[in-house]
């Protein structure tokens, strides 16, 4: 453990939605804005999404506030969408700052966003473009 896929999201990912957040205060109107924008985007054919968004909604609110917290503003959350997966984008403007689960850190100390990521998503990775920092992280369509 200590280091995550440098890549962008998979290629063929495309741009469903986009929240920018400024502060911490925006993160109940991004859960809200995040179930109903899965629920809208989830093709009918796939339509049991089980506790997908819950986790989702975790995994968005813990990046997105340390996003807030750590970062250079604004923090940008974008949901994406493949043939078989959802992708959370979450974009700061901190390009000097690397992504990394570390290990050492108390439980309490907070920083655990890229663990539950880990946790909860098939597949989490980071990158970085001319002016952000992106870490996404892969759920599928339906369980």
């Amino acid at each position: 453990m200590g280091e995550l896929r440098t890549s962008p999201p998979p290629p063929d990912a495309e741009e469903l939605e986009v929240w920018p957040l400024d502060s911490t205060m925006q993160l109940r109107e991004l859960r809200a804005a995040l179930v109903a924008a899965l629920n809208r985007h989830t093709p009918a054919s796939r339509a049991e999404l089980d506790d997908i968004p819950d986790r989702m909604v975790l995994v968005a609110t813990e990046l997105a506030t340390n996003a807030i917290r750590h970062g250079i503003p604004p923090t940008v959350v974008r949901l994406l969408r493949t043939r078989d997966e959802f992708v959370l984008d979450v974009a700061d403007h901190d390009l000097t700052a690397v992504p990394e689960l570390a290990d050492t850190r108390p439980l309490d100390s907070g920083g655990r966003g890229l663990h539950l990521a880990n946790a909860f998503a098939l597949k989490v990775g980071w990158y970085t473009s001319d002016r952000t920092k992106h870490i996404w992280a892969a759920f599928p369509l339906a369980v």
